[in-house]
């Protein structure tokens, strides 16, 4: 053996040889028919990736995330019993938290209470805007050394409600204010962007990742038009489904774009990932097997890159939050980190020539896909004009008709399905899609679960 290197006595073979073997071995058969299938991105997948697809390119300098945070989300509905909540999932291994604030009357003081705030990042989902409650926070603060994530998302609540929190201009004054006031910028960081919601309503990879972009691209733009500070971080959540490989590249072609993106502007802002697996495959009926869906997802945000991962409890779309459910949770976390090593693994991604051409044929994709939406008058336009929500819904129904002739399998829910089981006695939460008349702007951006309509017409027979 050389001294060279371990393979350099073997013979290297081109992708053009390993295909014309493969072809020799299928005896006649189509390779293309047989071997290569089709994305929903229109992105086509072959039985083997080589050296050769990359053509001399390696796109592994994105940066790899060694440490990810094990998350978990709670209502602070009333801020001391929030708070105590908070404290017990902190001792039982998690250590990352996110509090949903419905009201402005929730205290900061209260909430945060005893809590080790330079070893924790606190994420904040308020549904309001409010810059006083924000300066709550500022003061609470003060020099303590802290990581606040506020996730302030004016767009995200036009998408997702249809309305604006008070009305355009107002929003935008705010956030201008949030964006030039001495918020300790080291310790609280303002922007989020909400990528979950698009994939929860159906939309493809490069759909998410362009609107991503498009989103953000809307706040980077009003950074630069009005000489605000650029911000030193901005977070992505993004939410993350059952295709392994694939989920992968997205969270790695976000990074990438993302990097793109800010040389652009000339900012130097850090892209912060929070992943969570997608609500869109769970299911009620047979849902043990959201267990399994919710391990590959956290799984492939992992090896994607993502800051900080939020398990999903596998009967939340209909149990009301629990205990046990919230600790199974927790747990499916804590086991891939401690016991089967995903911590002690730098960068595994790298070097796979699979998941660095999807990471690469993704990017560009969105790419292309985002420079239309900017030809088109940017996302805010397209939002107004229902472009968006129409090539959202256009993607639903896709993968619905999959799902409705068995071509996309929800184990328990369209195939290997338990004819005894009953749930209608069970649930404690509604588990579809609610519509309430309200007065809107445009057409709100509405996430759906693939198995809904199958399982309302199964509750209807349960006797």
């Amino acid at each position: 053996m050389s001294k060279g290197g371990l393979f350099e006595e073997f013979d290297a073979f081109s992708a053009k040889a390993w295909k014309q073997q493969i072809q020799f071995d299928l005896k006649g058969a189509d390779y293309n028919k047989t071997l290569v299938w089709e994305s929903p991105e229109s992105i086509p997948v072959k039985p083997f990736y080589h050296a050769d697809d990359l053509n001399g390119k390696h796109i592994a300098e994105i940066a790899p995330i060694t440490k990810w945070s094990i998350g978990q989300n709670i209502y602070a509905g009333d801020a001391k019993k929030a708070n105590a909540k908070a404290l017990d999932i902190l001792a039982r291994g998690a250590d990352s938290l996110s509090f949903i604030i419905p009201t402005r009357e929730i205290q900061i003081d209260a909430l945060l209470q005893n809590i080790d705030l330079g070893n924790t990042p606190i994420y904040f989902e308020m549904q309001f805007l409010s810059f006083e409650y924000i300066k709550q926070i500022r003061d609470y603060i003060g020099s303590k050394k802290a990581c606040l994530y506020l996730n302030i998302d004016i767009i995200g609540n036009l998408a997702s409600t249809g309305n604006w929190f008070q009305n355009i201009d107002k929003d935008h004054e705010t956030l201008s204010t949030l964006l030039n006031e001495d918020l300790n910028s080291s310790a609280i960081k303002i922007l989020g962007i909400d990528v979950s919601l698009y994939q929860n309503a159906g939309a493809n990879r490069v759909q998410q990742l362009a609107y991503a972009m498009a989103h953000v691209n809307e706040y980077l733009n009003f950074i630069k038009n009005n000489a605000s500070k650029p911000p030193k971080e901005i977070v992505f959540k993004v939410a993350v489904d059952t295709n392994y490989f694939f989920e992968i590249a997205k969270l790695r072609a976000l990074r990438l774009l993302w990097n793109t993106l800010t040389i652009k502007y000339g900012f130097d802002t850090n892209c912060h990932i929070v992943a969570t697996p997608t609500h869109r495959n769970k299911t009620v009926y047979d849902h043990n097997i959201n267990l399994l869906r919710t391990t590959t997802e956290c799984m492939s945000a992992i090896l994607g890159g993502a800051n900080t991962i939020y398990n999903l409890a596998y009967d939340g779309i209909f149990h009301k939050d629990n205990e046990f459910a919230a600790r199974i949770a927790r747990n499916q976390l804590l086991i891939i980190r401690e016991e089967s090593y995903f911590k002690q693994v730098y960068n595994p991604s790298d070097g796979s020539y699979y998941i660095e051409r999807l990471t690469e044929q993704m990017a560009e994709k969105a790419l292309a896909l985002f420079k239309n939406i900017e030809t088109g008058g940017g996302f805010l336009r397209q939002l107004k004009t229902h472009n968006i929500q129409k090539k959202i819904k256009e993607s639903a129904q896709k993968e619905q008709n999959q799902f409705n002739k068995n071509e996309k399998i929800l184990v328990g829910s369209n195939d290997y399905i338990n004819d005894l089981e009953r749930i209608k006695d069970d649930l404690e939460l509604y588990p579809f899609v609610k519509t309430k008349a309200r007065k809107t702007l445009l057409e709100p951006i509405i996430p759906k679960r693939l198995a809904e309509e199958l399982e309302k017409k199964r509750l209807l027979l349960e006797h």
